[in-house]
């Protein structure tokens, strides 16, 4: 199942883009990264994305801003929040623009596993860490 879903990572922090993109390659995903909404938005990535795995707070548009822009564009992709500011009101307006799950960083790997094999099966996640 996970060797056909492609992964979106979008993170300003190298070094989460990195871990996440091990773990994920460790489950058999194929990953594609980008260190802004705004280089994911430009990408040739966005049909062939099954997920994507956002921050919350990034330079420019923010994770919760892309979602909400690629919603009112028809957009279906799920969409996971990872944030090092786990806010009450932002984790409640990801997840009323329709984010799967919303993790607070650090997370367990087996977290965002269990978050994307919702995901992927259309159901919806956790929203813890």
């Amino acid at each position: 199942m996970s060797t056909f879903s492609v992964i979106s990572v979008i993170d300003d922090d190298a070094s989460v883009r990195a871990a996440t993109t091990n773990l994920l390659n460790s489950h058999g995903y194929v990953v594609h990264t980008f260190a802004s909404a705004e280089e994911f938005l430009r990408s040739t990535h966005l049909d062939d994305t099954s997920c994507v795995v956002a921050d919350v707070q990034m330079p420019g548009m923010s994770g919760v801003d892309l979602l909400t822009h690629l919603r009112s564009q028809g957009y279906l992709a799920p969409f996971i929040f990872i944030t090092a500011f786990p806010e009450e009101s932002v984790r409640d307006r990801a997840l009323k623009e329709g984010a799967i799950c919303f993790l607070a960083k650090p997370f367990a790997g087996p977290s965002l596993i269990k978050c994307l094999t919702a995901a992927l099966k259309g159901g919806r996640g956790c929203t813890g860490s």
